[in-house]
């Protein structure tokens, strides 16, 4: 790893003006790339405190071996500067958003001669009009078949279309309504671009002057007595209205807006996004990214504007975001020159686009759950993720069953630990366990995890089965060896610590991992591999070693470890949660003899708290069922001699 002082700019080398910086590798990569408003104050915080910055950051810097930067003109500059080089470098330390599935949209091709209505997915191209996206391509088709008879755009493909000029004969399509046939001279050029141009604007949310325009021409066309033209006519509004109807509508007509949302954790983010044009939801997106470099909410919600508006033609009168971007002017000038007109980013505080800001990030933790499912229930994925793990600790075999433990306290009090199963990759949440920690008093994460290995290896011990029961273990498929038996013998059932794990993994560094190869040294156990998962910088260390293993960030083996080791920590902190509530809960009233359980739980049902408790009058105490009058005195008399 290099030394960033080895690279550091020369003192006062560093303009101050508005830039962008770009950090490069020992092969002359890109590897990140960053903005400024001070290209001097931004460049020197890297090297001033290095032990102070993110671990993230030392790893990136730690990675280079030279910074280089391009002064410009403005902050709006900057942005689009770096936007250009992201694009064009792809660097392995910057936030990158991927789709996390295709979604299909629908397109109107302006750029042929006769423009053609279609479902697309992939890459955008220029001269395309773009609707959506939609969740399902069947949800295009359902629309586009009640627009075709309003707006009779051609829908067919390149071949088709000049086949029927051939023949002189138009499609099916033609024949009943659906198509204007341009390709039989039905209609001329101008004429049916008219109709897409039409078809574009109903999309994009000018929907009441069309239907209006309709209703005049069936009062018309009723009023001269050309019944069937109003009934056609008629039927015509009701297509367009089934059409809308499949859109929902959240605000007034006039709002068009996209509602971005964000759910993230240590190691993975999802954006969801909404866009609501004339007052309807027309469409639906997400994205996610791993955190590769230390990022706030407020830098993925710029990262994200960058990359999703910077070449698109879509962009609305209004942002809403969940968190305001670092430099929130100079991103909406840039959002402005992008759509040719100004453009509002704000983030909602109250009425219905909070409300359906929240509706959005709900769906944005949805996605981001779906998302960590469908990578561990991936087989193909798990098993990669399994190999890793055995080369890079070099294990005699993979570790099939995992198990990790993690300790939660506060500030000493109510220590806990936990016991977390992965098998094949997957949690085994029926072997889970809980650890009240018994002989340790204050904040010693060391000294609990010793106790909690010495704990849980010594029932592994303990449950050995003795020569008498192997002739009964033989009965349920077991051969004779000296090795702990997962079935009890006598209610044939498993035994709650027979199964001895692969692979154990504490939360925590060389010291929590040290404690935890100690314990198994003290009970003799030495065929068991032990690892620790550092949270700073996720790595992983082994006992003795004085350099962790370090695992690429796009490792699946180093994605399966985390996983493991956040539902250890989830796992803790709630059974944490539980005491520490029970112990608030019983409080005071633990000392008021003749008060037991039931009692006091229904003191403080009543009340509501023991301090609304200690103000109330002992008629008011006896009106609690199970309480009379004296006992009412009594609880009285011992709240407030606490006092």
């Amino acid at each position: 790893m290099a030394d960033p002082a080895s690279y550091r700019p020369a003192p006062g080398s560093i303009p101050e003006s508005p830039g962008v910086y770009r950090y490069r590798d020992e092969h002359g990569r890109v590897i990140y790339v960053g903005k400024a408003k001070n290209l001097r104050s931004r460049l020197n915080s890297y090297f001033a405190d290095f032990s102070g910055l993110h671990p993230r950051t030392q790893s990136m810097l730690q990675t280079a071996t030279g910074v280089e930067w391009t002064v410009v003109g403005t902050e709006v500059e900057a942005l689009q500067l770096e936007y250009s080089w992201i694009k064009e470098f792809d660097p392995r330390f910057n936030v990158r958003y991927r789709d996390d599935k295709s979604y299909p949209y629908l397109a109107v091709t302006l750029n042929d001669e006769f423009p053609r209505v279609m479902v697309m997915r992939g890459a955008k191209r220029k001269g395309v009009r773009y609707f959506g996206p939609y969740s399902h391509a069947w949800a295009i088709r359902e629309t586009v078949d009640q627009l075709l008879r309003v707006f009779p755009v051609r829908t067919c493909s390149a071949g088709v279309f000049t086949r029927a000029g051939q023949i002189g004969r138009p499609c099916l399509l033609g024949y009943i309504g659906k198509c204007s046939a341009p390709c039989v001279g039905s209609v001329t050029k101008e004429e049916h671009r008219l109709l897409a141009e039409e078809f574009c604007d109903f999309m994009a949310g000018d929907t009441g002057r069309f239907i209006k325009r309709i209703e005049r021409e069936m009062f018309a066309a009723a009023k001269i007595e050309e019944y069937e033209r109003a009934a056609r006519l008629r039927d015509d509004i009701r297509a367009l209205e089934r059409a809308l109807e499949k859109q929902a509508v959240v605000l007034s007509d006039a709002t068009e807006c996209d509602i971005i949302a964000l759910a993230e954790d240590q190691l993975e983010a999802a954006v969801q996004v909404f866009y609501v044009r004339g007052g309807r939801i027309r469409g639906q997106r997400g994205w996610v990214v791993d955190k590769v470099e230390d990022v706030s909410t407020s830098d993925l919600v710029e990262h994200f504007l960058l990359q999703a508006y910077s070449e698109s033609d879509s962009v609305p009168r209004e942002v809403l975001v969940p968190e305001a971007p670092p430099d929130p002017d100079a991103m909406a000038e840039l959002l402005a020159e992008s759509r040719g007109g100004p453009v509002r980013l704000r983030v909602p505080q109250r009425g219905d686009k909070k409300t359906l800001m929240e509706t959005v990030a709900r769906n944005a933790h949805e996605a981001l759950k779906q998302h960590k499912t469908r990578r561990a229930g991936d087989l193909t994925t798990r098993s990669k993720a399994l190999q890793e793990i055995q080369d890079a600790l070099e294990l005699d075999q993979a570790p099939l069953r995992i198990e990790c433990y993690d300790v939660s306290n506060l500030q000493g009090t109510n220590v806990v630990a936990s016991m977390v199963v992965f098998e094949d990759g997957l949690a085994r949440k029926s072997e889970y366990r809980r650890f009240t920690i018994k002989t340790i008093e204050g904040q010693d994460d060391v000294r609990s995890i010793h106790e909690v290995i010495s704990r849980r290896f010594k029932r592994y011990l303990d449950e050995r089965p003795n020569p008498d029961e192997q002739a009964v273990l033989a009965s349920y498929g077991f051969e004779e060896h000296d090795g702990p038996q997962p079935i009890d013998p006598e209610t044939g059932k498993p035994r709650r610590f027979a199964y001895p794990p692969n692979l154990v993994v504490i939360d925590g560094g060389p010291p929590q991992v040290a404690a935890a190869q100690r314990a198994l040294d003290e009970l003799g156990i030495d065929d068991l591999a032990v690892c620790g998962l550092a949270k700073r910088l996720e790595e992983v260390w082994l006992p003795g070693d004085e350099d962790p293993v370090i695992l690429p960030r796009t490792s699946e083996g180093l994605y399966l470890l985390q996983r493991v080791r956040d539902e250890a920590h989830r796992f803790a902190i709630t059974f944490h949660r539980a005491k520490r509530s029970k112990g608030m809960t019983a409080s005071e009233l633990d000392n008021v003899p003749g008060l037991g359980p039931a009692r006091r739980n229904a003191l403080l049902k009543h009340f509501g708290s023991v301090q609304r408790l200690k103000q109330a009058t002992p008629d008011q105490i006896a009106e609690v069922p199970g309480i009379g009058l004296r006992t009412a005195e009594t609880i009285l008399t011992a709240l407030q001699g606490e006092e």
